[in-house]
C-alpha cells in the first residue's frame, strides 16, 4: 500500500529534524509552534509509528525518523530545485560570501557547484575564514552574504543549521583519560567572545565539570586542531558536523558535555539586495539541509 506522504509535511519534518526544535522550526518555515506540532502529529499518523523522542536535550529522532530524514531532505532539496529552474530568469552579476573553515570541505563545495550549475553567468567570489570575521566584512560592505556562528552577544540573521561545538578525541588513544587534560585550542581572537571562537565556552565547559586542563597546543585552523587529536597529543573542541574520521565525540557518558548551543546563522547585507543574492541564500539553505544530514 502506498503512503500518501505530503510535500507540505516533509518540509516541516526536515525542518524539525534540522533544528531539533519545534518553535526553532517553525521560526524557519514561518509556521506557528502549534501548527508544528499539528503537522508532525499528521506525520506520525500517515507513517503510523512515531518520528520523535523527547530527551534531556530536547526532540531526536527514532530509528523511523532518521530512515525518513534521508528521503524528505531529497524531496524538498528535488522540489525547490525544480521551483527556481522553472520560475527563474537567467541571472547575471556578482556576489560575495563568506564561510567558515569548518565548512569549507562539506558546504562551500556543494553550494559552489549548484549555484554555479543553475546560473553560469554569475561571479561568485568566497571567502574562507573564521566566522567572527564575517559580521565586520558585511557592515564593511565587503560581503553581501555569510554563515556565521552565532553566540548570545551576536545573534542576529537567520537560523540554518544546528551544529553544537563538542569536545573531540582520537579513537586510538585515551587522552580524555589524563589529568591534568592536555586540550588544543584556537588562539585567534574574536571580537564577540574574549579569547577567540569557543575558548571562553570551551573552558568554561570543563570548569563545570570539574576537569583539571592544561593548553598544550595552539592553532589558527581546523586542520591544526585535527593533528592534535589524531597525533593524541590533546582533545579539543569542534562543530559535531566537523569531526573527522578516527576521532568521536566525548559525551555525558564520558564525563563531558557539549560547549555551546552551536546555531548557525545565515547573515545578509542589508544594503546588498537582489535576485542573485536571493538565490545563492536558497543555495546555502538547501544545502544545509541537504549536505550535513549525516550528522
Amino acid at each position: 500500500m502506498t503512503i500518501p506522504l505530503e510535500s507540505d509535511l516533509l518540509r516541516t519534518f526536515v525542518a524539525v529534524a534540522s533544528s531539533r526544535n519545534f518553535t526553532r522550526a517553525g521560526e524557519t518555515i514561518g509556521r506557528t509552534q502549534s501548527a508544528v506540532s499539528i503537522q508532525m502529529k499528521r506525520l506520525e499518523e500517515i507513517i503510523g509509528e512515531p518520528l520523535f523522542v523527547r530527551n534531556a536535550r530536547g526532540i531526536d529522532l527514532t530509528g523511523k525518523g532518521h530512515q525518513l530524514l534521508a528521503n524528505a531532505r531529497k524531496v524538498v532539496s528535488l522540489l525547490d530545485e525544480t521551483a527556481d529552474m522553472l520560475r527563474a530568469d537567467p541571472l547575471q552579476g556578482e556576489v560575495r560570501v563568506g564561510i567558515p573553515e569548518e565548512y569549507s570541505t562539506s558546504i562551500l563545495p556543494e553550494v559552489l557547484a549548484k549555484f554555479a550549475k543553475k546560473h553560469p553567468d554569475v561571479e561568485v567570489s568566497a571567502v574562507v575564514a573564521t566566522s567572527c570575521e564575517f559580521p565586520e566584512a558585511i557592515d564593511n560592505d565587503e560581503l553581501d552574504l555569510a554563515v556565521v556562528f552565532a553566540f548570545p552577544e551576536a545573534m542576529r540573521g537567520e537560523l540554518v543549521f544546528i551544529d553544537p561545538s563538542v569536545w573531540v578525541t582520537s579513537i586510538n588513544h585515551d587522552v580524555h583519560l589524563r589529568r591534568p587534560l592536555p586540550i588544543a585550542m584556537y588562539e585567534r581572537k574574536s571580537p564577540w567572545v574574549t579569547g577567540g571562537w569557543c575558548r571562553d565556552y570551551a573552558l568554561q565547559s570543563l570548569g563545570e565539570a570539574g576537569i583539571d586542563y592544561r593548553i598544550v597546543y595552539n592553532c589558527n585552523a581546523n586542520n591544526g586542531l585535527e593533528a592534535a587529536m589524531r597525533s593524541g597529543m590533546a582533545i579539543a573542541p569542534m562543530s559535531r558536523s566537523c569531526i573527522p574520521g578516527g576521532c568521536r565525540e566525548l559525551t555525558i557518558e564520558d564525563g563531558f558535555g557539549t560547549i555551546d548551543p552551536g546555531r548557525v546563522m545565515l547573515q545578509v547585507n542589508p544594503r546588498r539586495q537582489g535576485p542573485v543574492i536571493v538565490q545563492l541564500e536558497k543555495t546555502i539553505r538547501a544545502a544545509f539541509t541537504s549536505g550535513l544530514s549525516k550528522h
